[in-house]
């Protein structure tokens, strides 16, 4: 049965129910999520689920949906896949016109039920449920001030720092007291928040994380819908309205959609990995095609590191629309040499290294009949670590390979996201200390190439020449992972650690 959250007007401090046992919060929890709001439909719970299900890619350990009739927010969210999680039972204990959803991964001593969101509170205001994709770089500091305070917490997720801080907010309407918490806050989100009458959106002032606006019109009347991307729509059968833009926080309730902006506003920098790996292909982001762009990364790469070859195959499935582009530009031609199992999850973001480890056989085999006796150029869309590079390489000859040309999508990743992507340590990433050829012998492939980086901003703002972005750097993105170059500064190093917090 889900849970009833019922408001409380006795006091200022959030209801969140205790759990026992020791807890561990890193500096910010990396995280990359994907969230939905439904407002104005009879059956909007169903519609999170649908939209949950097309953004499953973006977080696969946790999900839940809060839904609200008007009166109470009912919440189910539990481990494992949207599918798995809500049978039709579950989603008719769901009523409501209004819900929202999310999907969830962490890294690595974060995955449990009760970091997982949306987080669903009393205060005194009344009732509130949020949804958070993205990353806080000053979470720890503000966690430690609300606790020198007084406040409680229950999980180590950095989205609870924000739920303490609309508690606390001496404003009175929601939205205000949302746009007076994210003033405090620094990092990367997009968000999604439920009460007893509105949906909201909001997106960080630099828009890291992506937030689209759709809509369902009905002869009934129009259903609003906000998604982390726009592959959600087609699912449940919602026409693209727009993005929502950097600082923007669209409010949704009878009345309909209205657009504030609380904040001051920042240069943009949104994040460039979305093209490369995490949105799904068939997703629009801020008016830019992730197909099209991750095939022009691909022709851009044949460009720059052409080679002799037989065949070009992709490392699927990220890697397959940029194999394309490269077989196209090359004239070399392509053909599927690795087959995926659709029963594994994304080695990328698997919590646990041993996990990833064992999951590159079960996930990928060879097809030997595309492969023997060819000379392979193999295209991925990035390399981290290496080792799942170097097995895939080891694949391929085993089945036969003359030769093997690894290709890459993007240039080296050389540090760690501060903003919502779940990538290692500065130390665990192979090209933030070793040199192309280092990591072509450790791969063991016979040449290796990255995509340089003003390839990659021409690919994704899709002229193939010379654009603003690239001859200003890159300015309207953040390329941190690759440049080094972080626009909001993380944590001081004295707050890089843990706080344990263990129950007597």
């Amino acid at each position: 049965m889900p849970e009833v959250i019922r408001p409380v007007n006795q006091t200022d401090a959030l209801v969140i129910p205790a759990e026992g046992g020791a807890r561990v919060l890193a500096s910010g929890p990396h995280e990359m999520c994907g969230v939905v709001g439904i407002y104005g439909h009879p059956e909007a719970s169903n519609l999170a689920y649908l939209g949950l299900y097309a953004l499953q890619h973006r977080g696969q350990e946790s999900a839940g949906i809060v839904s609200t009739d008007g009166e109470h927010l009912r919440r189910v969210r539990e481990m494992g896949h949207v599918n798995d999680i809500f049978t039709a039972d579950r989603l008719a204990h769901l009523p409501g016109y209004a819900a929202i959803g999310h999907v969830r991964y962490s890294t690595a001593g974060d995955s449990t039920e009760k970091n997982a969101q949306p987080i669903a509170v009393d205060y005194a205001g009344g009732s509130v449920a949020v949804g958070h994709n993205g990353n806080l770089v000053n979470a720890v500091e503000l966690r430690e001030k609300l606790e020198a305070d007084g406040s409680i917490f229950s999980t180590t997720s950095d989205t609870e720092v924000i739920v303490h801080l609309i508690a606390r907010s001496k404003q009175t309407s929601l939205p205000d007291r949302v746009a007076d918490a994210l003033t405090q806050v620094r990092g990367a989100y997009s968000l999604v928040f439920l009460s007893e009458g509105i949906v909201m959106g909001v997106r960080d002032p630099m828009g890291f994380r992506p937030l689209v606006l759709g809509k369902i019109e009905k002869p009934s009347g129009t259903t609003w819908v906000i998604s982390s991307e726009s592959c959600a729509f087609e699912l449940i059968g919602a026409d693209f309205v727009r993005d929502v833009e950097p600082g923007e926080m669209v409010v949704i309730d009878e009345k309909g959609p209205r657009s504030l902006r609380p904040f001051d506003p920042r240069p943009a920098r949104r994040c460039i990995f979305e093209w490369v790996y995490f949105a799904r292909p068939d997703s629009t982001i801020d008016g830019r095609s992730v197909y099209r762009a991750r095939e022009r990364m691909g022709r851009r790469l044949a460009l720059e590191h052409a080679v002799e070859a037989d065949v070009v195959i992709p490392v699927p499935d990220s890697g397959v629309a940029a194999a394309i582009g490269y077989a196209r530009q090359s004239g070399i031609p392509y053909d599927q040499g690795l087959m995926r199992s659709h029963y594994m999850g994304r080695t990328f973001i698997e919590p646990s290294q041993q996990i990833r480890h064992f999951g590159v056989k079960l996930k990928l085999s060879p097809v030997r009949e595309v492969l023997a006796g060819k000379r392979v150029v193999v295209v991925d869309d990035s390399i981290v670590r290496g080792t799942t590079s170097r097995k895939i390489v080891g694949m391929i000859r085993a089945a036969g390979a003359r030769e093997v040309h690894m290709r890459i999508s993007s240039p080296p990743t050389v540090g760690p996201c501060r903003y919502g992507i779940d990538t290692p340590t500065k130390e665990e990433l192979i090209a933030s200390h070793n040199t192309v050829v280092q990591i072509r012998d450790f791969v063991e492939a016979d040449s290796l190439g990255y995509l340089s980086l003003p390839g990659l901003f021409e690919s994704v703002e899709g002229t193939g020449e010379a654009t603003e972005a690239a001859k200003a750097g890159g300015k309207t993105f953040c390329d941190a992972c690759f440049s080094g170059n972080y626009p909001i500064d993380p944590e001081p190093p004295g707050r890089l650690r843990q706080l344990r917090l263990i129950n007597a």
